[in-house]
């Protein structure tokens, strides 16, 4: 069994993914990876499949939001632990290996990789103040203090993962693993990873629609409500 599946969901990412696969596959050789092409326009899904290695996964679907793809990738994590990265430039890929490290040592199921523990002079305001207000209402709610509730990078052991149930087709999603987790009283390690954001007009997608979205999450898994399986985002 490999140590580590990292999940990658793709939609619409041709300018960026072909240096992200490069970049994780240096980082994290030994890793699984498995791409799902959440049924893209452009040319991405040509772009996966002409550049995976041998023992990577590359997956299609039409349309239907980052987590439907990162459920769908899900099925096939074989590692040990299972961790999310997306097709952008935001985030280091070799920290994912940070996350597997603190994971193993300190034995714990679940570790976040935090935007907000350390001062990040690129973070656009407008994102920060909503990542802030989100982490707020989800340690409220669940009497536990969470930093970056919406962090892409989240290391859960594969089981667990699975175990969830996950339902959200969106970019709720990230609120249903957050609080899922924090309803079944698992451990959430947080460690601080950097981060370099992009503009919307270089493609960033989440919007105040998927904020709401992440709220009524999180309120339906406190009371106890089973995750809907439906949601309008249809990008992921």
């Amino acid at each position: 069994m490999k140590e580590l599946s990292i999940l990658i969901p793709v939609y619409n990412e041709e300018k960026t993914v072909a240096q992200v696969m490069r970049t994780v596959g240096n980082a994290c050789p030994e890793a699984q990876i498995i791409y799902i092409d959440d049924g893209s326009h452009d040319s991405s899904l040509e772009i996966l499949k002409q550049n995976a290695r041998e023992q990577d996964l590359v997956l299609t679907k039409p349309n239907g939001g980052k987590g439907s793809a990162i459920r769908m990738g899900l099925e096939h994590s074989t590692g040990k632990y299972s961790v999310i990265q997306d097709a952008d430039l935001e985030y280091e890929p070799s920290e994912m290996l940070l996350l597997l490290k603190e994971a193993k040592e300190k034995n714990v199921k679940v570790v976040f990789g935090s935007r907000f523990m350390q001062k990040n002079p690129r973070a656009y305001l407008i994102f920060l103040m909503g990542n802030k207000v989100l982490s707020l209402i989800i340690s409220i709610l669940f009497f536990k203090r969470i930093t970056d509730s919406y962090t892409c990078y989240k290391l859960l052991d594969t089981n667990l993962f699975k175990s969830l149930n996950l339902k959200s087709n969106g970019f709720e999603m990230e609120a249903e693993i957050c609080a899922k987790c924090l309803k079944l009283k698992e451990e959430i390690l947080e460690v601080p990873i950097s981060y370099n954001p992009r503009t919307i007009e270089e493609g960033k997608k989440i919007n105040w629609k998927d904020a709401v979205k992440g709220i009524l999450m999180m309120l339906k898994i406190r009371v106890g409500i089973s995750a809907s399986t439906h949601s309008s985002s249809r990008e992921t």
